[in-house]
């Protein structure tokens, strides 16, 4: 519990955007209506504390989109999709699953599509956590399933400020739900009312409520898979290299395993450490205001702990990154330079995806590169699986 000493010591501190920040984290508290205010407190937020981040990404975006010759540009890009994808997954994938043909129809945009892929919900809002926004949909087919099936945690983006479910990775769970998968799409805690690390906490509460209870759902507790897009792909990167990490359990059993098989980052973010431009300066600024609510300077390393970049090692679980060229939130350099640093020392399989043209969020407005996109995710998975489930068989022989 914060002393009244620091207290004083932030309202001296404190801009005026502070306490805007700060007003909407106390009305997302509020009994019976706080839950109804807090996805306004998380706009608030992003709007004071990220308004110099977020503006110039904004501008960025628009001067792509605008430019001349564009759209010539973009269908020249979009055709090289099925190539760069079969690419990224050679040598780790199968060879007839790559020899399978990609998706190539246009699509309308997948955001349109999510209330009807809700068809696939079998439960809604079950409890993974005490905590009152601890909550997950199971995505599985409605036919009966061949039990025990893979599993997927997925964890949705939106800047740690928002952590809801309604919306992001539907192509990707309607896909793996209609290939036999059982899914959970999670929803947790997030800034301002919640500072880090309730984020990474939740997740590491919905892997190991995985761990523990989706059997009863026909899900395989021993293939668990973690996927996110953007802080969501830094959340699944995060957990999937910090096993077991003490400082994030304190909540759970000691015997929890949260743990994972595979992770899958779309557009994630893997550095919160590094702020030598101008656009990192004014990413730490964010994160420091809104998400973590301390100073990086004071305390180094809370940001160290939660960079994927600083906790990568040999025995991390299969990955792979996918990652835009036009990003203009997380540029591309950041994912390259992650991939880059992981294969360096990991014994499992890298892969890394790069989609030429392709912007932050792309999985949200753009069906004719989010079917192949999901296609690939599904064979990659399916190879981890594949590959996992065999050699538990050969060990047992």
């Amino acid at each position: 519990m914060p002393s009244v000493r620091s207290y004083v010591r932030w309202a001296a501190r404190a801009k005026p955007g502070d306490y805007v920040i700060a007003l909407g984290a106390a009305s997302a508290s509020v009994p019976l209506i706080g839950r109804h205010l807090e996805v306004l407190a998380g706009f608030a937020a992003l709007g004071v504390g990220g308004r110099r981040y977020v503006s110039s990404v904004g501008a960025g975006m628009a001067r792509a989109r605008l430019s001349p010759g564009s759209a010539e540009e973009r269908n020249a890009q979009r055709a090289l999709t099925h190539g760069v994808l079969s690419e990224a997954l050679d040598g780790v994938v199968a060879a007839d699953q790559l020899a399978q043909p990609w998706p190539a129809h246009r699509d309308r945009a997948p955001f349109l599509k999510a209330a009807g892929q809700r068809r696939y919900v079998y439960r809604s809002s079950v409890r993974y956590g005490p905590h009152r926004g601890q909550l997950l949909d199971i995505w599985r087919s409605p036919e009966t399933i061949q039990q025990p099936a893979p599993v997927l945690v997925f964890v949705p983006g939106g800047a740690w400020v928002f952590g809801r479910r309604e919306l992001q990775g539907h192509a990707l769970m309607a896909h793996l739900a209609r290939r036999g998968w059982v899914c959970l799409s999670i929803q947790y805690g997030s800034s301002p009312r919640h500072r880090w690390p309730r984020q990474i906490t939740d997740v590491k509460a919905a892997i190991a409520w995985a761990r523990a209870n989706v059997q009863k759902f026909g899900g395989d507790p021993n293939f668990v898979a973690i996927a996110g897009c953007s802080a969501g792909g830094h959340l699944a990167a995060l957990a999937g290299l910090t096993d077991s990490d003490p400082q994030w359990q304190t909540d759970l059993p000691a015997d929890a395993d949260t743990s994972v098989d595979a992770v899958v980052s779309v557009y994630g973010l893997y550095d919160w450490h590094d702020r030598s431009t101008p656009e990192r300066d004014r990413f730490l600024e964010f994160l420091e205001r809104v998400v973590v609510q301390r100073s990086q300077a004071r305390r180094p390393e809370v940001f160290r702990a939660a960079s994927p970049m600083e906790r990568v090692h040999s025995s991390a679980p299969p990955f792979l990154a996918i990652h835009g060229t036009n990003d203009g939130l997380i540029p591309v350099g950041e994912a390259r330079g992650f991939v880059e640093r992981l294969r360096s020392v990991s014994e499992s399989a890298v892969c890394y995806i790069e989609l030429p043209g392709v912007g932050h969020g792309f999985d949200l407005i753009d069906g004719t590169r989010t079917a192949p996109v999901v296609a690939a995710i599904g064979r990659f998975l399916h190879h981890v699986h594949q590959d996992q489930h065999h050699g538990r068989t050969t060990s047992a022989i």
